[in-house]
């Protein structure tokens, strides 16, 4: 990396119509006292909002001449909407950050130093609390491994990274062809493509964000659609040899019993219990 650059960086968020505007607020504010400051922040409107995220996002690009509104006419979802917000995003460092989350404030600074020390590395990301209602009510800590043999390792089985949490360079993302739409998995097959691609990994062993959990959570990582959507993945994985003919058995007989079989309560316990700290 070019040192003269190493401070500039954007970050990419992505609003939709579900969003509720005190979270989204909350969202932006911890991105702004942040020990080190974004140069940009790209915010993509995925269609149409409610009047008070408008009044929100109008408050603080107000604040903030570096904070730009990406619009989309009709909502695309996750995968293309970031896909879209990339394009926009002026600098090669960038930190993906959710709506309704909380960075630690020295999450960025973290992050910036560690691509320094780290010039190969094409992907940061960091450890997660999720917490209920209140961002004191922490029910969970959800732990990533950190150096690139033991992520690529993980990867065969379950998702490297927390993905609110990564800051990456932008010429490594598009070197897989950015994101692409895959619903509640568009991070994993980026990163699955990025690895294909050779691309260095890493994840800070702190915890960075804090992450809004509630009962949907764990209703969305359910049923036929989403285990259908991560068998696909598995089979572009066997596809491209990295996983072999018993991994993809045995991923695809593990997300049935946990996405298609248990009820949403026991799954929530055993995410809890089994997935977390």
């Amino acid at each position: 990396m070019n040192k003269n650059k190493n401070f500039d960086f954007s970050v990419l968020m992505s609003v939709y119509k579900n969003d509720i505007a005190e979270y989204v607020e909350q969202a932006i504010e911890s991105i702004m006292n942040q020990t080190m400051k974004a140069t940009e922040i790209v915010i993509v409107i995925d269609g149409p909002v409610s009047k008070d995220i408008e009044n929100v996002l109008i408050k603080y690009q107000s604040l903030n001449n570096n904070l730009k509104l990406v619009r989309l006419m009709k909502n695309v979802g996750l995968g293309n909407a970031l896909r879209e917000g990339l394009k926009e995003c002026s600098y090669e460092l960038i930190a993906r950050m959710d709506s309704d989350d909380i960075c630690m404030p020295n999450r960025f600074e973290k992050q910036i130093n560690c691509f320094i020390q780290n010039s190969n590395v094409g992907v940061v990301g960091t450890n997660v609390s999720e917490f209920i209602g209140e961002l004191h009510n922490i029910v969970s800590y959800k732990k990533v491994p950190s150096n690139d043999v033991d992520i690529k390792k993980y990867m065969k089985t379950r998702n490297p990274f927390n993905h609110m949490s990564v800051m990456f360079k932008k010429s490594e993302v598009e070197k897989a062809g950015s994101y692409m739409d895959w619903h509640l998995n568009e991070d994993y097959y980026l990163w699955i493509r990025m690895n294909l691609s050779n691309c260095n990994f890493y994840n800070l062993n702190e915890t960075l964000v804090n992450v809004r959990i509630n009962e949907d959570t764990f209703l969305r990582r359910g049923g036929w659609r989403y285990f259908w959507l991560q068998k696909l993945i598995f089979d572009y994985m066997l596809k491209n040899r990295m996983i072999n003919i018993f991994e993809y058995f045995y991923n695809n007989a593990v997300r049935f019993i946990a996405r298609v079989l248990l009820p949403n309560k026991i799954r929530q316990f055993m995410y809890l219990k089994f997935l977390r700290e």
